[in-house]
């Protein structure tokens, strides 16, 4: 076992949880890399205190190019606001850092394309992420589709909704205001990469994006609330995607089915432990969707619990993303999601900003 030195960007939401995450990934996977918490940056010098005593860094900062530029930071995870992403990716790669970045890449399209090239040009490892896409029933769908259980694709569904904005008279804040806060720069990029690795790359899309309350207590909204797309894969599959901040009653509404030639497939984020599957076979009057309860037969169930049916959480997804950046880290090549697969990303909700704004099919691949 080798340890190695973790600098983290943000002790919020998503900072926490990859502290978290990288204080028990050794112990739940046995990685030969083993995480040392080194430094953890926040917007403050007194946040940063509070971080380091409370997650268990040696040490903080309110500087990030103090954290990038240690040489006792050998691993850097970004898990900031998107307008720091380049800034802080490029530092890292200049220095010869492996960098994981949480989705999405960059605040723009140029911020994504530039932080591909750095990570590129420098040959350093890196990792976008989406981890909802890791949680073992979605793996066991991949794997499942990749073997043909379901025959050949013929429609996809997917939908990312919540309702933390559904009420109108919820005060405008940070997430109000933005491109890249609005729902095609914060959800819709989970579900895109769903349909993305579960069908394959998006050919074209047409959509149609709005804001549903355009005003609220204390502020105007400048972003979007919600938006639906319809999609055409470039395998010939018919698709549609629909991204809701708005969806009242929806809490992590992260959801899609799969139609095949043989069977179909469904799955919803909020049940998180089920995949529900259909197989065209045997006596027509007992066929029906079969709800298959995730256990240690399933990717990356056992490391957490030996029992089926227990379930894996939330945390869970981050530990397994955690898991596969060190891997990267000690195999020295980029393992997927990169940022390669999140610019892909970028560029599907480019299109889909494009195409509501001009009413008209649009492809990925014009941006």
């Amino acid at each position: 076992m080798t340890e190695i030195g973790i600098g983290i960007l943000g002790g919020g939401y998503m900072g926490k949880a990859h502290a978290v995450a990288y204080a028990a990934v050794g112990a739940v996977f046995g990685t030969k890399l083993r995480p040392r918490l080194e430094m953890v940056c926040a917007s403050s010098e007194e946040s940063a205190e509070r971080y380091r005593a409370a997650y268990g860094f040696q040490r903080g900062t309110a500087d990030w190019q103090v954290l990038v530029n240690d040489p006792k930071v050998e691993a850097v995870v970004i898990a900031t606001p998107q307008q720091l992403h380049r800034r802080v990716a490029e530092a890292a790669f200049a220095a010869g850092k492996p960098v994981f970045c949480e989705k999405p890449l960059g605040a723009s399209l140029e911020d994504g394309a530039a932080m591909v090239a750095a990570a590129e040009a420098a040959g350093a490892v890196n990792m976008i992420g989406f981890n909802y896409v890791r949680t073992p029933a979605t793996q066991f769908a991949r794997k499942l589709i990749a073997e043909g259980a379901i025959g050949d694709i013929t429609w996809f569904r997917g939908e990312h909704t919540e309702d933390f904005l559904a009420d109108p008279q919820t005060p405008a804040n940070w997430r109000t205001t933005g491109v890249a806060n609005g729902t095609m720069g914060d959800l819709a990029p989970h579900m895109i990469n769903a349909a993305l690795a579960l069908v394959g790359p998006i050919e074209s899309v047409m959509a149609d994006v709005e804001t549903v309350h355009s005003t609220r207590p204390g502020g105007t909204v400048d972003n979007d609330d919600h938006a639906q797309m319809m999609c055409r894969f470039a395998n010939g599959v018919m698709g549609h995607l629909y991204f809701s901040r708005v969806a009242t009653g929806r809490k992590m509404g992260y959801a899609y089915e799969i139609s095949g030639t043989k069977g179909a497939i469904r799955f919803d984020q909020e049940d998180q432990n089920a995949l529900w599957i259909y197989q065209m076979e045997g006596d027509a009057a007992s066929r029906g969707f079969t709800k298959i309860l995730t256990g240690p037969a399933h990717p990356d169930y056992e490391p957490f619990c030996q029992g089926p049916g227990h379930g894996t959480g939330y945390q869970d997804q981050i530990i397994i993303e955690a898991r596969d950046f060190l891997a990267a880290i000690e195999a020295g090549t980029s393992l997927w999601p990169s940022f390669r697969d999140g610019q892909e990303v970028n560029r599907v909700v480019a299109a889909a900003m494009a195409s509501s704004r001009d009413k008209s099919w649009t492809r990925p691949t014009d941006f």
